[in-house]
Parts: structure tokens; sequence; C-alpha cells
């Protein structure tokens, strides 16, 4: 089963960290997994902008045309997967350094699982009132911060010290990662290609 690891990183992350590593699943499987979980910040928000629109705070909701919506999903969706990609050739080309010689399958085996969290943030936006997704947003980041510092240690088989240098490498990235995401997006905004309103 693709989620069969789900429940347990949520209920028992060290314990589920030390199962996925003795299974190391095949390179399809983490990425089965990541394109499943991807859709659902995707679909949630295109619902939300289309049906019900998203609150910012004052003035009435701001809805998407249907296309215009799809042409974001469909964009977030790519930027997503493309991230979690970056994040885990990221993951394997830092392993070097620390005394780790994960495969490709290993690291975006990390990357997926850890990301996991954050794209399930993406039911918030059912809820599309600004500070609320942004709370969720928050705690969902927060969590796979946790996921990744218990992972990278017992995944990479080094030491917890290396592996908290290391962790602490892989967020700094995910996070210029995170920024140079959401710049491609403003550019791309700024080119004709932003949502339209309905």
């Amino acid at each position: 089963m693709i989620l069969n690891h789900l429940w347990g990183l949520y209920a028992h992350p060290k314990e589920e960290w030390q199962t996925i590593e003795k299974r190391h699943e095949s390179l399809s499987h983490s990425l089965s997994h990541i394109l499943l979980v991807a859709l659902i910040p995707a679909l949630c928000s295109y619902y939300s902008a289309v049906h019900m629109g998203w609150s910012i705070g004052v003035g009435d909701p701001i809805v998407l045309t249907e296309s215009s919506a799809a042409f974001v999903s469909v964009g977030m969706y790519a930027g997503l997967i493309a991230g979690v990609f970056a994040l885990a050739y990221l993951i394997q080309w830092m392993g070097v350094t620390f005394d780790a010689r994960p495969s490709f399958a290993q690291a975006m085996e990390l990357a997926a699982y850890t990301a996991t969290p954050l794209f399930m943030v993406g039911f918030a936006a059912l809820y599309p009132v600004l500070w609320f997704v942004a709370l969720v947003g928050l705690i969902g980041l927060s969590y796979s911060v946790y996921l990744l510092y218990a992972g990278v240690p017992i995944l990479m088989d080094i030491e917890e010290e290396k592996g908290f240098i290391y962790s602490s490498s892989v967020v700094t990235c995910g996070l210029v990662l995170l920024v140079s995401l959401m710049a491609g997006s403003v550019i791309l905004w700024s080119f004709g290609a932003g949502p339209v309103l309905a």
C-alpha cells in the first residue's frame, strides 16, 4: 500500500523510520507516494479558489475562474514534485560530506516522507482563511522538520551528532528551495501567468 507508513510517522515516528530503513522500498514506491500526496494541496486549493473563495482578512472572498485555478493548481502540483526531487538530490549529494552514501532511492524516501506532513496541510485549504492556512502550514512545516531530524540518523546510518548537522544542512537547502519556488511563482505571475479573478 502506497500510504502504509503515513500513520506510523504521526503516531511513532522513530519506530516508523526504523521500519522504513529495514524495508527500503523502491524508487517507484516513493514516487507513487509523493505523486498521490502532492495532489492534496493542489486539489483542495483548486476547490477553494473556485467554489468558496479565499478570505485574506478584509473585503469579499477572492474567487478565481476555473481555468485560472486549474492552471495555478497544476503549477503547484508540478512545483511540489520538483521540489521533492530537488531535495532528494541535495540529500544524496550532501551525504558524502557526512559519511553517508545514500542511493537516490534512499534520499527520495527521506524527502518524500519528510514532505508528507507539509502536503497534508493542503486539507486546511478547505477552510480558505489566510491566517488559518498559515497557522496550520507552520505546524505542518515544524513537523516535517522534526521528521527530518528524527529520520536522517536512522536512514543514513550515521551517529546522531552528524545527523543533526546533516539535517540542519538539508533544512537550510529546503528553505532555499521553498523561497526559489515562491520567487519563480512571482516571476511567472509578472509575465501574465497569474490568477484571473472570477
